[in-house]
């Protein structure tokens, strides 16, 4: 009678290819959800904030404000603005480099806000006035200050941006890699969480200290 073979089907591991596939599927939909968001809210806020005071949310605490901005924030580079597209298309040519190894979902999160609000923004340069590359950014959102004195206006992009490096750098002060791996203090891979090898459970007769080799030396002994 032959014995019946344990179903490894549980333990089997994924094929390589899948954990990449499904890190850059999620990259892929939280940039796609955070382009849509912004383009959303820019086209609402010149629909319903264009030639109008600036709203006034949570106690002054948040303006609505619709501003256009030719630089970056705090209005930097506003002579040059040609250049932010190419910076922005740098970007995105390394979150796709960087996707060829990633298999962190938390990574592929932080990327995709990155990809998103850096496309967002890209967007407006690219296809507003006054021009090709040198379009003014749909600005919309002010802190404590309805014309954006206390804190740069800023959009959706902007902190879908933010919220993506700031969980990188936290990523990375955690000791999670891009590939999946996390390294312990010491900057080696940190293994403390991997499971032990299972018990022989005397099922190996060449395993020391099993019950197989106790009941050879009793025998042994009786004869």
């Amino acid at each position: 009678m032959t014995a019946a073979r344990p179903d490894r089907s549980d333990t089997a591991e994924p094929p390589p290819g899948q954990p990449r596939r499904r890190a850059t599927l999620i990259l892929l939909a939280v940039a796609l959800v955070a382009l849509l968001a912004d383009l959303g809210t820019k086209h609402l806020a010149l629909v319903t904030l264009t030639d109008r005071e600036p709203v006034r949310l949570l106690g002054g605490a948040v303006y609505l404000t619709l501003t256009r901005n030719s630089g970056a924030a705090f209005s930097l580079g506003s002579d040059h603005t040609w250049i932010f597209p190419l910076i922005t298309l740098g970007v995105v040519g390394w979150i796709a480099w960087m996707a060829l190894r990633l298999r962190s979902v938390p990574w592929a999160v932080s990327l995709g806000l990155v990809l998103g609000g850096a496309l967002g923004n890209l967007t407006d340069r690219i296809f507003r006035a006054p021009g090709t590359f040198i379009g003014h950014v749909v600005d919309m959102v002010s802190l404590f200050d309805p014309y954006g004195q206390v804190w740069p206006v800023f959009n959706l992009a902007d902190s879908s941006l933010v919220c993506g490096v700031l969980l990188a750098v936290l990523l990375e002060l955690t000791g999670r890699q891009r590939d999946g791996t996390r390294l312990g203090r010491s900057g080696e891979p940190d293994t403390t969480g991997d499971d032990p090898e299972p018990a022989d459970n005397g099922r190996n007769p060449d395993a020391a200290g099993t019950p197989a080799d106790s009941d050879q030396s009793e025998q042994r002994e009786r004869a």
